[in-house]
């Protein structure tokens, strides 16, 4: 099972903490055409799905004892997970979950980032992570919310080697990128103007699709919940939804006047 490299410091794998499996199978299924493989009993149920048959994604059934709710968790792309999580914790990080070995796959581990917001890692052995990313039904960009804009970039530059470009300086939008234009695959936002008063920093996963509204007509049809309505903006037609167990995510696609609509 490989896929291409991904760039070091890219988001390179997602997986969806779920407390109900067989729903949430259904939901994106039926969403974003995917297909499921089987549980794996010895990685206590998590499974994948596929994409076109190639992995886009993991599930693992949740947990009381985890004391976290439903949602999609990112996966930037490390050469030693080790060193890494050493680096972030001197950098501020809190460490989640140690480094763990994932049979021949590779090595997995997570942190909360100083601002508090939930990062997972991977280095690959065997497995790269997804592949396709940008496609119908695939994420397609991946986005941390922040009060502490310029000390997150500053830690994603550090500990995570990402060559960050700033991408706009506005009074309302401060917002940088890693990678550059057409390469650039993550942004960092200052969302200081927006975050509710208990709401951490977090990241987000978007998923491209041809249709947002009529995605997210799906979405309402199979359970989930509108979040946040589709807007045309300058970067395409973004919306928020949440799955029927809660898990939130975004969609992107064309913008209604580039649809001809």
């Amino acid at each position: 099972m490989t896929s291409p490299t991904a760039q070091p410091g890219a988001p390179c794998w997602i997986d969806l903490l779920t407390s109900d499996p067989g729903r949430s199978r259904a939901f994106y299924g039926q969403l974003f055409g995917w297909t499921a493989a089987e549980a794996s009993p010895e990685f206590g149920g998590y499974f994948m799905f596929l994409h076109n048959g190639a992995p886009v994604a993991g599930a693992m059934p949740n947990a009381p004892e985890f004391g976290a709710p439903d949602g999609w968790g990112i996966h930037l792309a490390v050469a030693n997970a080790q060193q890494t999580v050493e680096l972030a914790v001197q950098r501020g990080a809190q460490l989640r979950n140690p480094p763990m070995q994932v049979a021949d796959l590779g090595t997995d581990a997570g942190i909360d980032d100083p601002a508090g917001a939930h990062i997972g890692m991977w280095q690959a052995d065997t497995f790269q992570g997804f592949t396709g990313r940008g496609a119908h039904g695939a994420p397609a960009w991946f986005e941390l919310h922040t009060r502490d804009y310029a000390d997150e970039i500053a830690f994603y530059r550090e500990v995570f080697g990402w060559d960050t470009h700033t991408a706009s300086d506005e009074p309302h939008l401060h917002y940088t990128t890693l990678g550059r234009d057409d390469s650039a695959t993550a942004g960092i936002m200052d969302a200081t103007e927006f975050l509710g008063a208990d709401e951490p920093a977090s990241w987000s996963v978007y998923f491209a699709i041809a249709d947002v509204d009529a995605a997210l007509a799906t979405v309402f049809d199979l359970g989930g919940s509108v979040l946040m309505p589709a807007e045309d903006t300058p970067f395409g037609r973004l919306a928020t939804a949440a799955d029927p167990t809660g898990a939130r995510f975004k969609l992107m696609g064309p913008n209604v006047s580039a649809r001809g609509a």
